[in-house]
Parts: structure tokens; C-alpha cells; sequence
């Protein structure tokens, strides 16, 4: 059985269908998805190496929802539209794409476009430190430096902060942050709001007015990207002594 993993996002049934036989044939591990409700649960569970998304879904923006895709573990993206444009084909491009196939299409030309796409695919070496500008995660020490100083962050904090971070500002739901952060299935996605609060007074300059992890009502949270790069996160003001560990064994010196 191949290690590549394939996502089909299509909502034409017999296409999807036909498409999924075809790579099967060729040993590709395939999920399937008719919307994009059904693609993100998709993804979020199998982590695809290549997503083929069709640009006109039953409930929503294949652009849209290419531009998420994108800002998650960036998998291979093949998009396929009805719309042949150079417009619509540049729009695709620049919203994460790796190719756009336009429809109709022969089977071998889509199959040899999934092996070209593959062939690129480079394992990547994981990121052993994450900079943020104001904000330093050490994915290997699994410490957290903000403002020049270590917190002190509990496992989980470190891992729901690093969630937060990886999105890139997208706003997540606290199901998206229990599937992602927790290592454990858990029911009551109002956990996610208790670890918040303790880690807002951790790296928030004032917990009561949060500008760091921002509340997207209806939705979850952000993380506030921009921020770190402004004067707030560059003041010398630093958070108060006791929020950090100054225990010598956790400020080592950085790679």
C-alpha cells in the first residue's frame, strides 16, 4: 500500500467516484469528500499528502477553501474547474494551488499531472524552532520564549499556544483546537476556553483586554500575527516576573 494519501474534494458524484477508482488502481491510500464540511473533517483526520479540490462546491468557494488548506500543513493541492480563464486559472494559483487542471479532462493527463505533483513532494525535516518575531517556539525543548523571556507553559498550553501560532491567524473553532492540540478525544470544546484564559495571563501584556489570542465570536480564536511585529510586542515593557520560570535549567542558551 502507497504512503501517499489522496484527497478527492469533488462534487460531482460519478467524477468523484471515477477519479477515486483511477488512483486506486495505482495504489494511492484515497479519502473522499462531497463538500467542503466533509473535506475539512477529511483533512483534519487524515492529513492528505494531495488534495484534489474542485473550484465549484455544493457549500462554498473551492478558492476559499483552497486559501485554508494552504495555511495548514501546505499538502499538494491539484485544483480542478469548469472555468478556463486565465483569470480564474491565476486566481487558483495565487490562492495555494500547485496546478489547475481544467474540464473536461483526459484520465492520463489528470494522472500524469498526480505523479508530477507527487514526484515533487519533498519530505520535509520538521522545524525544530518557530520565530515569530516577538514570540520563539521551541519545538524541541518545547519552551516558548516571549519578549526575551522564558514562560513557564504547561504541555498543553505549549501545545494549544503552538496551534494557535502554526494557523497563521486564521481563526480555528475549539473543535479544530480539541482535534488538533488535545492528544486525547475529548467532548466539551469549553476546555478549550478555561486553558485560554490561563494561558492569556501567561503571554498577555493585559489578560482583561486580550490583544494577543483574540475571541472570534461564533467561531473560536486567533492567533494575532500582526501584533508581534508591533510596537506593543516590541516594548521593553516586559510581563510581570512571576509568570515566567527563571529556574536556570529552562533558560539555556538558544540555537
Amino acid at each position: 500500500m502507497s504512503s501517499v494519501c489522496i484527497e478527492i474534494v469533488e462534487g460531482n458524484p460519478h467524477l468523484r467516484s471515477l477519479l477515486g477508482w483511477h488512483l486506486q488502481q495505482l495504489d494511492y491510500r484515497v479519502h473522499q469528500a462531497a463538500s467542503i464540511y466533509q473535506a475539512r473533517e477529511v483533512f483534519l483526520s487524515h492529513q492528505p499528502t494531495l488534495i484534489i479540490l474542485d473550484a465549484d462546491l455544493p457549500d462554498g468557494d473551492g478558492i476559499e477553501f483552497c486559501r485554508w488548506l494552504h495555511r495548514q500543513q501546505q499538502p499538494l493541492i491539484l485544483m480542478l474547474s469548469a472555468r478556463s480563464n486565465e483569470a480564474d486559472i491565476v486566481a487558483g494559483l495565487k490562492a495555494g494551488a500547485d496546478d489547475y487542471l481544467s474540464k473536461p479532462f483526459g484520465m492520463q493527463e489528470f494522472l500524469a499531472r498526480i505523479e508530477a505533483l507527487i514526484r515533487r513532494k519533498r519530505t520535509p525535516v520538521a522545524p525544530a524552532y518557530l520565530d515569530y518575531g516577538a514570540l520563539q517556539i521551541d519545538l524541541v525543548q518545547r519552551r516558548v520564549r516571549f519578549q526575551g523571556e522564558f514562560i513557564d507553559l504547561t504541555p498543553q498550553e505549549f501545545s494549544l499556544l503552538y496551534v494557535l501560532a502554526q494557523a497563521g491567524g486564521a481563526p480555528l473553532s475549539r473543535s479544530e483546537l480539541l482535534r488538533r492540540a488535545w492528544p486525547d478525544a475529548i467532548d466539551n470544546p469549553r476546555t478549550i476556553d478555561t486553558h485560554v484564559l490561563s494561558l492569556r495571563k501567561k503571554v498577555e501584556l493585559d489578560p482583561r483586554q486580550p490583544s494577543l489570542i483574540q475571541t472570534i465570536r461564533n467561531v473560536g480564536y486567533r492567533f494575532n500575527m500582526e501584533i508581534l511585529n508591533s510596537n506593543i510586542a516590541q516594548s521593553p515593557t516586559k510581563l510581570p516576573k512571576e509568570r515566567f520560570n527563571n529556574q536556570r535549567s529552562t533558560i539555556s542558551t538558544q540555537r
